[in-house]
């Protein structure tokens, strides 16, 4: 029985992946990469390059066309890995277009998959306030989404991932819809969770890639060009 829920370490390892989809377009060629437990890692590379699709197979949102993709030790790229479920338990995934549910509150977006995987009401409340705390709304918690700006919703969409103690975060162009000054203020927040949690980031912001100067994966048509591993923004 596959007890995620105590992994400590994380480790996801690419081999010679490639994707294709039914018209013939090749969204990734073989791609070779290995990400180590705690690492932030930026993905960039123009629109079309492949991050997205990264993130999708870290997630077994989508499978490859050939090739291996390893989150620990099991192989989620296999047609035969029956274990999604508690794959996306340990995965916090931050969207570009923040996917909020309106019609519940700020408590209540964050705590729904928490509650979802059975746990108690009392731990519910405690890690969704640690959550709320780190990301700066937590007198904000029974607003409704309607009334908050898009910084304030994106920091709802981050508490949402790292809630449940999940060891990696996958955030793709978490800051695309937002301000430059509220683009450091989100970045921040992943900076509070560095070395604690294995954090993957697709972005176009140049700035950001440039400024805090960690992995950078480099992509272009589908293809790993670079892998620099105290990098900048490169194309």
């Amino acid at each position: 029985m596959l007890d995620w829920l105590k992994f400590y370490e994380t480790m996801i390892v690419f081999e010679n992946v490639i994707k294709k989809f039914p018209l013939g377009n090749i969204a990734l060629q073989d791609v070779s990469f290995e990400i180590e437990d705690n690492e932030f890692v930026f993905l960039v590379g123009s629109s079309g390059a492949g991050k997205t699709t990264i993130l999708k197979l870290i997630l077994q949102d989508t499978l490859p066309t050939s090739g291996t993709v390893m989150v620990n030790e099991f192989d989620v790229s296999s047609k035969k890995f029956h274990h999604t479920e508690k794959l996306r338990r340990n995965i916090g995934f931050v969207f570009q277009d923040f996917k909020i549910l309106p019609e519940k509150n700020i408590y209540e977006n964050i705590a729904i998959s928490l509650q979802i995987m059975g746990i108690s009401a009392k731990e519910v409340k405690n890690k969704v306030k640690d959550a709320l705390d780190l990301v700066g709304l937590n007198h904000k918690e029974k607003v409704f989404p309607v009334q908050l700006s898009a910084g304030e919703l994106q920091r709802v969409a981050i508490a949402r991932a790292i809630c449940g103690d999940r060891k990696i975060i996958l955030a793709d162009e978490p800051t695309g819809n937002l301000d430059p000054k509220t683009t450091w203020d989100i970045i921040k927040i992943f900076k509070k969770i560095e070395g604690k949690k294995t954090i993957i980031i697709a972005t176009h912001n140049t700035d950001i890639v440039n400024s805090l100067k960690k992995r950078v994966l480099i992509l272009k048509e589908g293809r790993l060009i670079k892998d620099i591993r105290k990098g900048g923004y490169e194309l």
